[in-house]
């Protein structure tokens, strides 16, 4: 018999989609989060003594994306009742280029040395999060299917852990493992903007999370009973060196920032255009299979942009530039990054959480499993939660959101997140083929 169901297309167009628009909306928001924030007394003190002010700048857009006000990317059903696409290119903005230039500002004044003796516990909590997704995947699996197993079922290229292995990709490398596994299990294409889905839902509800508990740092490290002394050494270690060269800034400093922070975004894109057109050749000669998929991360741009931006960055520390840390380079990085975490929050669509609604239980006892295991491991070796929060954001977040939340930390940190995320790159397809093997176990196929 023919399938005579319909897909119902509804209009999602929001009250604004220019670009200009919704940018001036979003930094209003940040405006008001960072004058309120600034309160000294009344109720703004005791808000944001509860909830982080980067948490807001995060849940403030996706409030205005949940009341249709904006959005990232929409549908429009014209009069004649034709659909059409739209979206807004306020990531891509974000994340290409006010990114690069946030990262290498704020690394001029790093000192790398200082980075260097915070120890292994970076890696091992980068690991620990690694082999929560790991384990994370199956033991999700095994749960929700014997709650409810068509959850899990699924034949063919529609099997469901087929389409898992897509978000083991994403949550342990970035976008170039994702696609990776997406080929290697090849995974029905209809079906994979659901698993997109699950993706964006569940991993921006822990960024949420993790956000919320920045502002909580110090209790939680005095539970973990961390050592936190490296940190604060190095923070204060900064702190000093910027107080030592502050100064009023000129319009030649700013200039001379401007040049250094988008001159570093133009060189970068340059390089990476370079290298990944290089790269898609070699790794178009590997013949097809595992081996070439686990080298696919070598040809994403985004992948270079963010590893020769770390380079320049971490080189120019060693010149007399790193002096314009005076002059507010970590200052002008930060509000980067402030725009890039609104332009993720708008991402979030708290209504869609009720969406695919066993899916989205599956990869919410998935990040569960891999919360656990963090807080076990930093439990055991007395791991700061800056490593908890960094390591685990290096997973699952990668290099666009490792650097948020590090930087919240201190500006000075954000290069440890930038590391951790490409290395995430390194070994996302390696160990997200092993979570799929486990998971396609778990599901009895």
């Amino acid at each position: 018999m023919q399938d005579t169901t319909t897909e119902i297309i509804r209009d999602t167009t929001p009250l604004f989609t220019n670009d200009t628009i919704v940018f001036g909306i979003l930094m209003i928001a940040l405006g008001f989060i960072f004058y309120t924030s600034s309160r000294e007394e009344g109720f703004w003190k005791k808000f944001y003594g509860v909830v982080p002010a980067l948490f807001m700048a995060y849940f403030l857009p996706a409030l205005l994306t949940t009341a249709g006000i904006i959005s990232p990317d929409w549908t429009t059903i014209t009069e004649t009742g034709e659909a059409s696409k739209g979206s807004t290119s306020l990531y891509y903005m974000s994340s290409r280029y006010l990114l690069p230039a946030a990262l290498v500002l704020m690394t001029l004044s790093i000192d790398l040395k200082g980075v260097l003796n915070l120890g292994p516990k970076a890696l091992i909590m980068f690991f620990a999060g690694t082999i929560g997704i790991v384990l994370g995947g199956p033991l999700a699996v095994l749960i929700v299917g014997s709650i409810h197993p068509e959850a899990v079922g699924g034949e063919g290229a529609d099997a469901v852990w087929r389409g898992l292995s897509t978000l083991a990709g994403s949550w342990i490398g970035g976008g170039a493992n994702q696609t990776a596994m997406l080929e290697i299990y090849g995974y029905n294409q209809k079906l994979y903007g659901g698993m997109v889905f699950v993706d964006i839902v569940v991993a921006n509800i822990w960024m949420a999370i993790i956000l919320f508990g920045i502002g909580k740092s110090a209790r939680i490290d005095r539970w973990l009973k961390a050592d936190t002394s490296a940190i604060e050494s190095l923070k204060d270690k900064v702190s000093d060196y910027a107080k030592s060269v502050d100064r009023n800034p000129t319009l030649t400093d700013l200039m001379i920032l401007a040049a250094i922070a988008f001159g570093t975004v133009s060189f970068a894109h340059f390089g990476a255009d370079w290298l990944s057109a290089y790269f898609t050749s070699v790794v178009d000669s590997i013949p097809k299979g595992i081996t070439r998929n686990i080298f696919t991360f070598l040809d994403s741009s985004f992948f270079w942009m963010i590893t020769i931006t770390t380079i320049i960055g971490v080189l120019l520390s060693f010149t007399k530039l790193r002096a314009y840390e005076g002059a507010g380079a970590s200052k002008f990085g930060s509000v980067f990054i402030y725009i890039l975490v609104a332009s993720i929050g708008m991402k979030m669509d708290l209504t869609l959480i009720f969406d695919n609604m066993w899916l989205i239980v599956i990869g919410l006892v998935w990040m569960a499993v891999h919360a656990g295991i963090m807080i076990l491991v930093a439990k055991m070796i007395r791991a700061p939660y800056f490593f908890l929060a960094v390591g685990s954001q290096a997973n699952v977040g990668g290099a666009a959101s490792a650097p948020i939340v590090a930087s919240a930390f201190h500006p000075s940190l954000a290069t440890v997140g930038v590391l951790l995320a490409v290395f995430g790159y390194a070994i996302g397809t390696v160990a997200a083929i092993l979570c799929t093997v486990l998971m396609q176990l778990a599901s009895g196929a």
